[in-house]
Formats: structure tokens, C-alpha cells, sequence
């Protein structure tokens, strides 16, 4: 992957899980919804076991699950964490608005 697609999808995962986290924590009236559920959404991203296997067969989902976070390269680690930093981001601006005063729903 080249340096100027590496800037705009960290970019991009940085401004979407803003826009997600800031307009859930704001509909949901909490302040870190989105960075307790972007773990689930990295989960569902990088590994290729449905759902119900977690349930159904959980040593085998959970152990292709630490296969796959392992095999990660070092540019998706980098996009995934400026997603996480950008649900992070959206909790402080929220809580920064509230503390100012400002009533969001």
C-alpha cells in the first residue's frame, strides 16, 4: 500500500467512526457508546467466521479469531487504530459540548 492511500483511509476510518460515534452518543444520550462497540466492529471486519459460530463452536471461532488479529499487516493496524481513535475523539467532543451547556436530544 503507498503512503497517500495509507493517509486517506486512516483518514477516513478517523472522520466515519467520528460521524458514527458522535451521532450515537448523541441519540443514545451516552458518552462512549462507540468505543465500547468498535471492538465488536473490527471483530466483524477482520475475521470471516459468522456470528453464530461464536455461539455454536466458540473454540474454534475464537482461535481463528487470534489467527487472524496475528496475521494483520502493520497498515491495518494503523487504519483500524485511527478508527478507534476517531470513536474515541467523538466521546470527548461530546462530553466537552455538554459540559458548555449544550442540550443534544
Amino acid at each position: 500500500m503507498f503512503l497517500p492511500q495509507l493517509l486517506i483511509s486512516m483518514i477516513l476510518f478517523l472522520i466515519l467512526f467520528f460521524g458514527i460515534g458522535f451521532l450515537l452518543n448523541m441519540v443514545l444520550r451516552s458518552t462512549w457508546i462507540m468505543a465500547f462497540i468498535y471492538p465488536i466492529i473490527v471483530i466483524l471486519i477482520v475475521d470471516n467466521v459468522g456470528i453464530m459460530e461464536y455461539f455454536t463452536a466458540p473454540g474454534a471461532a475464537f482461535s481463528k479469531l487470534g489467527t487472524d488479529l496475528m496475521a494483520l499487516q502493520i497498515v491495518d493496524i494503523l487504519i483500524l487504530s485511527s478508527g478507534f481513535i476517531g470513536a474515541i475523539v467523538a466521546g470527548i467532543v461530546i462530553k466537552m459540548l455538554r459540559v458548555r451547556g449544550y442540550q443534544m436530544f
